[in-house]
């Protein structure tokens, strides 16, 4: 069955569903409401939508079929009129299955909005959410044991202890998001991926060593003269610095989607995530990572993607080139600020502070900002014939689970965080500030060219009686 283009919209008293199912015949519809349940099948189209809030078909709903566009508009009465359904354009979020036993009423699991001393919720929040939710699950499953031992005359189950531990088989190490990925980089030496900085050995390399090969690399490719010239003659890098970023003023509420961006939610894969709460931690992080190679591509292509626009993301995302989410957030902007001043066009410590100032603007504008921002890398990715791969164990995924799991107020707690982390220049070991200021010394002591052909034009001139 093919999943249709679909778009929602909502009144005071109603959620307008729009679906485009060209040459169909309108007697064949069949649509189903049950609760947040809003499903649709006519051949060779299904859909399903599950909405955040209650909807009921009765006299003043209604569908209607427009042959001429072959779009389907079917409107859907709220249980409760005036309520808002919220995140209506997230269509990937629309898209994911009910929980088991979701009708729409009390939740099974309570969703904390807030700490207890009624702040944000913050990072720290949602890990102390899901432990006290997995201990929970641990007592019951605690009470599952001790039911079956009374029906067994209290004898607990036992079983011989293995004498030696399993034993790893296979050298085979994943990779890409929640490390759910393997395969892709097992012909890299016959690829042209030039960003990619393990070869064939991602496949078999474990996490440190992907970061220590990682490391080595930027510290062979940093050059202090590349450096030293975008230092001193920096207009051009002023200028770009002085560019107003797309997502600097972005409002998240009033964002809306291009039809592009919407086919591209629509082509998204259908999963459900279970992140550990450590796991969870390391995506926000990585989006960091993320953001800011977007931020940087966007920035110094004044938003006009080139053709290297794609290499140039990949390079400077280090869980993209050697496989590497970071293990903080300080260690996500120091590795993605060391490959800014290693690798593209313009190398400036400067342009990197302004790009993590757009990461922060980027989290501000909450989920469909990120989500934007997110779609146009992965549009950049998928277009190349190499580079594609990143969106495949990457791209993808985060845009699925930022608009079903991501939290706003998590989003909002990380952009205060970057905005107000100090990366010190000292802290890359390339003696960045002796650099800077050899050379603002040498610019200061060498004289201006025109006065010296001044006063070399003066000695020639006889003086005047």
């Amino acid at each position: 069955m093919l999943t249709p283009r679909f778009s929602c919209s909502q009144t005071e008293a109603a959620v307008v569903v729009s679906v485009y199912v060209p040459s169909v015949r309108a007697s064949d519809v069949e649509i189903h409401v049950e609760g947040t349940l809003f499903s649709l099948h006519i051949n060779p189209y299904f859909l399903r939508i599950n909405f955040p809030k209650r909807v009921v078909e009765d006299e003043a709903s209604s569908a209607r079929y427009d042959p001429s566009s072959g779009y389907l508009t079917v409107a859907l009465t709220k249980e409760v009129p005036g309520e808002q359904f919220e995140d209506l354009d997230l269509l990937s979020k629309l898209l994911a299955p009910r929980s088991d036993g979701d009708d729409g009423g009390a939740p099974v699991i309570e969703v904390i909005a807030s700490n207890e001393e009624g702040g944000a919720v913050t990072e720290e929040d949602e890990i102390d959410h899901l432990v006290d939710g997995t201990a929970k699950l641990s007592l019951e499953r605690e009470h599952q044991i001790f039911l079956q031992a009374a029906m067994n005359d209290w004898r607990l189950p036992q079983q011989v202890p293995d004498e030696t531990p399993q034993l790893a088989t296979s050298q085979q190490h994943t990779y890409g998001f929640l490390d759910m990925h393997s395969g892709y980089f097992r012909h890299a030496a016959h690829s042209e991926n030039e960003a990619n900085e393990l070869g064939p050995d991602a496949e078999t390399l474990g996490p440190d060593a992907r970061r220590m090969r990682g490391e080595q690399r930027v510290q062979r490719k940093f050059g202090e003269d590349y450096y030293l010239a975008d230092y001193v003659n920096d207009e051009e890098i002023q200028e770009l610095i002085r560019w107003m970023h797309p997502f600097s003023s972005a409002d998240g509420a009033s964002l809306e989607f291009t039809e592009d961006e919407r086919l591209a939610m629509l082509r998204l894969p259908r999963k459900e995530y279970l992140p550990t709460p450590s796991q969870t931690r390391t995506l926000y992080l990585t989006l960091v990572s993320l953001l800011f190679s977007v931020s940087y591509d966007t920035r110094t292509t004044l938003a006009d993607p080139t053709s290297e626009s794609a290499w140039t993301i990949s390079a400077l995302t280090p869980p993209f080139a050697c496989l590497s989410p970071p293990i903080s957030l300080m260690d996500a902007l120091l590795s993605s600020y060391r490959r800014a001043l290693a690798f593209p066009l313009y190398r400036s410590f400067a342009l990197c502070e302004r790009c993590r100032l757009d990461v922060s603007e980027i989290l501000r504008g909450g989920r469909r900002t990120v989500v934007k921002a997110l779609l146009g890398m992965k549009k950049i990715l998928d277009r190349h014939d190499v580079y594609y791969v990143y969106s495949k164990i990457w791209g993808d995924d985060f845009c699925v689970w930022i608009q079903s799991q991501a939290v706003d107020d998590v989003l909002f707690t990380l952009a205060d965080e970057v905005a107000k982390a100090v990366v010190e220049k000292k802290r890359f070991n390339w003696e960045l500030d002796e650099l800077e200021l050899a050379a603002t010394e040498t610019m200061a002591r060498e004289p201006d060219s025109d006065d010296e052909d001044d006063d070399e034009l003066e000695s020639m001139t006889p003086s005047t009686l």
